[in-house]
């Protein structure tokens, strides 16, 4: 609080006033951070959507932001009040934005309505997450984006609703736009 006070040109009680606690002020600067300033994209297909969703999110986790961010997870550990208030928060994985545009795409008819489930429609979010958790805080490769978009999000939602019968059934072919090239060894 000393540091937040110093940088903010008042004194610690003046921050206490507003924020009763640390864990008050982490979480109001988490909501701050994670304020949507840009309009959800509309590109006409759920591919170019999501794919717009999960570079926007790449390059927000890169930046002095997404390391402020970074700062305050790796805080939360020690604090179960902190810990607990930021879980409450980021639980839903941008759900409302993800469904907002998985709808689009029902309207569209590029995947089955079945599609419309929040735990379905993160999962592109949830992957890139990982990639972070798993590789460090380095921006991911726009490749790696494309391919939890190409090779597991459009064929889990686009196979939502399927039944065993219709699983059976050849698959069409995928679109030529959407076919990536093969990479030559």
């Amino acid at each position: 609080m000393d540091r937040v006070a110093k940088r903010a040109g008042t004194n610690k009680n003046a921050i206490y006033r507003r924020w009763p606690s640390r864990a008050a002020l982490a979480v109001a600067a988490y909501r701050e951070l994670n304020v949507a300033d840009q309009p959800l994209p509309d590109t006409g297909t759920l591919r170019g959507d999501a794919l717009e969703l999960l570079r926007r999110a790449n390059r927000s986790w890169t930046s002095p932001a997404g390391q402020l961010r970074r700062s305050l997870f790796a805080g939360v550990a020690h604090d179960p009040e902190l810990l607990g208030l930021i879980q409450e928060r980021a639980n839903d994985a941008g759900s409302a934005m993800w469904l907002t545009v998985v709808a689009r795409a029902v309207a569209r008819r590029e995947v089955p309505a079945e599609s419309l489930h929040a735990r379905a429609a993160t999962v592109a979010i949830v992957l890139l997450r990982n990639e972070y958790v798993t590789r460090g805080p380095g921006t991911v490769p726009d490749d790696v984006l494309v391919e939890i978009v190409d090779d597991v999000y459009l064929p889990l939602l686009r196979g939502r609703g399927v039944t065993a019968r219709d699983a059976n059934a050849t698959p069409a072919p995928r679109p030529q736009s959407a076919r990536r090239p093969k990479k030559e060894s």
